[in-house]
């Protein structure tokens, strides 16, 4: 029988005893979307592997000497929501997957976790596997990809600003505006959810981000990060606004990234008009990945019983 457990020095004997293939790493995370390595022989696809060990949070499932599965997860944008950056399996048994996925999420709901994400492609199995363990299917997102030459942005700039901290709210305001009911109830229906559960979008953490303001209120935003020749960002336009706010966005993502070869952005199924925009631009769709969202148990100490004691009554 396969057990699930944390990673030991010793576990490089179960990756020795590995079958020599690559196994992809179905969970992918927005600060490494486009970022796929290619087939390696056995001495490097262990180097991969227990890099993925050296961190915090990781699992693995063993059987005898014989590693069946991995998994890694860290903490997005605070500690009470987690996401899963590393999930490999060689075992065709779905209950390795099964057991790998509810003890990260058991491991996380004791660390303090509310809420652990998984992005993993459309077309994997780990969607179907996954939501038989309570993982929620509530959004699929096209990555959209453009490289270069690429013409010069013609859009009039719009009037952005830096963004800063006291803008978050802000943000959040127009995340509402911006994302159908249905995804929010899964991904961030509060204020505090919403900043916990917010991605990196490059592996060093940087990133600069952009305001567009309209009496007072976020009417845009924008953020993008270089990472070598790979050029990321994502933005979100109040659902009021002129078409042209969005071609205007586009543009100026463009015209930061200019020296980045490759572009990059995650775009949720249910902003088609943006997708509409940046296919005009000249990006195409290179894949399709499902969100996925589950909430964890965290434990509660039980109250403490003690006899009751009766109290005399005092005559009146």
């Amino acid at each position: 029988m396969a057990r699930v457990r944390t990673v030991l020095p010793t576990d490089l004997v179960a990756l020795a005893g590995y079958d020599g293939r690559v196994r992809p790493n179905e969970a992918v995370t927005r600060d490494r979307i486009g970022s796929h390595a290619s087939p390696r022989p056995l001495e490097t696809a262990i180097e991969q592997w227990f890099s993925f060990a050296t961190g915090r949070h990781t699992w693995i499932s063993v059987k005898g000497a014989h590693l069946r599965g991995l998994a890694s997860a860290r903490r997005r944008g605070a500690k009470t929501a987690w996401e899963l950056d590393c999930l490999i399996h060689t075992d065709e048994d779905e209950s390795v997957l099964m057991s790998l996925l509810d003890r990260v999420v058991a491991d996380a709901g004791r660390a303090g976790a509310e809420k652990v994400f998984l992005r993993v492609p459309a077309s994997s199995d780990a969607v179907r596997i996954a939501s038989g363990t309570g993982f929620f299917h509530y959004l699929t997102e096209w990555l959209m990809a453009a490289g270069g030459p690429r013409s010069a942005a013609a859009d009039a700039m719009p009037a952005l600003r830096r963004w800063g901290r006291a803008d978050a709210y802000a943000t959040f305001r127009l995340y509402n505006r911006w994302t159908p009911a249905p995804v929010r109830r899964i991904e961030a229906p509060t204020f505090r959810e919403w900043l916990a559960s917010r991605e990196r979008i490059t592996p060093s953490r940087g990133g600069r981000q952009w305001l567009v303001e309209r009496d007072g209120d976020a009417h845009g935003w924008l953020r993008l990060a270089a990472d070598g020749e790979t050029g990321r960002f994502e933005l979100m336009a109040d659902a009021s606004a002129a078409p042209e706010l969005t071609d205007a966005l586009i543009g100026a993502a463009l015209s930061r990234l200019s020296e980045q070869s490759a572009l990059l952005t995650l775009v949720p199924e249910f902003a088609a008009g943006l997708r509409e925009r940046l296919e005009a631009r000249g990006f195409e769709e290179r894949a399709a990945f499902v969100v996925l969202a589950r909430r964890t148990t965290k434990p509660v100490a039980a109250a403490e019983l003690a006899p009751a004691v009766p109290v005399p009554t005092v005559p009146a």
